[in-house]
């Protein structure tokens, strides 16, 4: 018969069983609304242009940037002051004409704020500090749906002295937190369309089947229907839809990626995913190196000998074969862990591994795509 304690400890063991057990599924799924978006709910890209004033003397040259010099001239006339007789005589570089951009959220509604960003068009050098005036931002159909104004910032620093300058940043770019207020919205009734499309990110057979079954496991059968690699259909019928479809988006799923090596050549970046699986495959890494090191010695005759300074030269010269590297093995189907495991071994840096990769993929050996950007 067991013991108080043994069975104590059977029961922690089981328990703790039971939690990996249920916990480790869990690691592996997503929820819907972190794979996938509702088609038709997207924001709208907004773009203005406007004027930034405040700035300490950084500002456009009105005498080379002519579109700042207009903007001014027409802003003073519409405030009642007339400056164009005198236009010549316009001279300030506190002034800066400016990009204005945004974007307008799904089911934004009027009097809403949202953040805009803001670009120098001209040749400031630099907007902290300054104030952008109203400006009316635009979307693609040419009418008006938010209107920005107030203090940017740039979180940038910059200084100048006479032989040398410090640039933090980029300080002719800022933004405006709550800039700008929504004056028109963007009519979408969502509650009022039953039948619904979901859209993967990263589209996959795989993944668009197993969303599928799981919104038919909790709806009921021929709710939700993968029609492509990006696209689940759903027809809620005379469900609430709004309801539905909360309940659709924390569903999790698996997801299936596919085998992809991305590299950056530009920063030596490499991102391999866990499908990636290489074939038999023999790599050897090594570089001739040759380096030559002058160390001249001067040579000072004694006083009074009538010698002459002179300058010996003493030369070293290296040659570095890589003798120590090692042609090593690759067997079937590895993993990422081993192709990792294996070129670390070889004292493989990454801008090597890069032309290892490549010579594995022309060879065949590289049972996934790669991507170089």
């Amino acid at each position: 018969m067991p013991s108080p304690r043994m069975g104590v400890m059977l029961s922690l063991l089981v328990l703790l069983l039971g939690t990996t057990l249920h916990a480790r599924p869990a690691g592996a799924q997503v929820r819907i609304k972190d794979i996938a978006d509702v088609e038709g709910i997207r924001e709208n890209q907004l773009v203005g242009y406007g004027l930034v004033v405040g700035l300490n003397g950084t500002g456009d040259k009105l005498d080379s940037s002519v579109f700042t010099k207009q903007s001014l001239i027409g802003m003073l006339e519409r405030l009642g002051v007339n400056t164009r007789d005198q236009a010549g005589a316009l001279k300030t570089k506190n002034v800066a004409a400016v990009m204005v951009t945004a974007d307008l959220p799904a089911f934004a509604r009027t009097g809403s704020r949202i953040d805009v960003s803001i670009s120098a068009l001209g040749d400031a050098s630099n907007l902290t500090g300054g104030t952008l005036l109203v400006t009316p931002l635009l979307a693609a159909d040419g009418e008006v749906y938010a209107v920005a104004q107030g203090a940017l910032t740039t979180g940038a620093i910059a200084a100048r002295g006479a032989a040398s300058s410090v640039t933090r940043n980029i300080p002719t770019a800022g933004r405006i937190a709550n800039g700008a207020t929504v004056e028109r919205e963007v009519a979408y009734q969502l509650a009022s369309h039953p039948q619904i499309r979901l859209g993967l990110r990263n589209p996959d057979l795989n993944t668009a089947r197993r969303m599928a079954e799981a919104v038919n496991r909790t709806l009921g059968s021929g709710v939700a229907k993968a029609t492509d690699p990006r696209t689940v259909a759903l027809n809620f019928g005379s469900r609430d839809v709004i309801e539905a479809l909360a309940l659709v988006e924390d569903l999790r799923v698996e997801p299936d990626n596919a085998a992809v090596v991305v590299i950056d050549e530009a920063s030596g970046t490499i991102v391999m995913g866990a499908n990636v699986r290489v074939s038999t495959v023999a790599i050897a890494q090594g570089n001739l190196t040759i380096r030559v090191t002058e160390t001249p010695l001067v040579s000072q005759p004694g006083a009074f000998s009538g010698g002459t300074t002179a300058i010996v030269p003493r030369t070293n010269v290296q040659v570095d074969d890589s003798s120590d590297k090692k042609l090593g093995i690759l067997s079937a189907n590895v993993t990422l862990r081993d192709l990792v495991a294996s070129l670390n071994a070889l004292g493989v840096g990454p801008r090597d591994m890069i032309s290892i990769l490549q010579s594995i993929k022309a060879a065949g050996a590289l049972q996934a795509d790669l991507v170089v950007r």
